[in-house]
């Protein structure tokens, strides 16, 4: 594994894209950084910018797109033989990229994700299961090789949330060799009011209707599920995503 192709989609992530940017470009190289983003209109734009002109191998691509499309521009505007995805409110630890090339040979690396921030907006994910692999690892923190996530044909750009779910239950139909990398940590930040957390959770349950309309139903682990269940943010977090499943029914109709 020489170099690593890092690929983020932003929108309007001026508060986050400085802290995320820093902790790439102290990355061990070699190290592309394409940065996807979908018109801001906040700081964003001048932010990476001012970061493309300082560093050569970051490039700015400004486009309107869903985050399945902007991804898969970046795969197609990059160059080396494996894809890093990563959000643009997400922090690389230190070592991320090292840790990843000590992992090469594999076909998908699902680092580790740590959360940060206001604990209270904060919740354990629900997961799903494929063929014995945790298909919501999520794309703040996946790592694919190009010539699998080429055989694929990249992100659905059906979807508005999940569309990393769906890849990952996609790929495992082709067998490939996966590894969970617990030293490649990224770190996410957590939603820092309620109108943000409601938000996320609706679209989340919007994108797991779109996954059961695809591919049916998944099987689904959740440790301690009732007594979660009891916690007000989980009761918050369920609710709305109930509403995000129902209103994505209701527009297929």
């Amino acid at each position: 594994m020489n170099g690593i192709s890092i690929v983020v989609t932003t929108h309007n992530e001026g508060h986050n894209i400085r802290d995320l940017l820093a902790s790439l470009v102290i990355q061990e190289q070699p190290v592309e950084i394409i940065v996807v983003d979908s018109e801001s209109s906040d700081s964003t734009p001048r932010i990476l910018k001012e970061y493309s002109k300082k560093y050569n191998y970051i490039k700015y691509i400004n486009k309107k797109c869903t985050r399945g499309e902007g991804r898969n521009t970046g795969v197609e505007n990059s160059k080396y033989d494996y894809i890093a995805f990563i959000d643009g409110d997400s922090i690389a630890s230190d070592s991320w990229v090292k840790n990843i090339k000590n992992n090469e040979n594999y076909d998908i690396i699902a680092g580790k994700i740590v959360d940060v921030g206001n604990k209270k907006y904060g919740t354990e994910r629900m997961k799903l299961f494929y063929r014995d692999f945790d298909v919501t690892s999520p794309s703040s923190n996946l790592i694919y090789s190009r010539k699998l996530f080429l055989a694929l044909g990249g992100f659905d750009v059906n979807f508005i949330t999940a569309e990393d779910i769906d890849l990952n239950i996609r790929a495992m139909d082709k067998n490939p060799k996966f590894i969970y990398c617990e030293d490649c940590i990224v770190y996410n930040k957590t939603r820092n009011n309620m109108a943000s957390f409601i938000g996320q959770s609706f679209w989340n349950g919007y994108g797991r209707k779109q996954l059961k309309n695809k591919h049916g139903k998944i099987r689904q682990i959740h440790r301690n599920q009732f007594k979660l269940m009891l916690k007000f943010r989980y009761f918050i977090r369920n609710f709305f995503g109930s509403l995000g499943y129902i209103f994505c029914s209701l527009r297929r109709k």
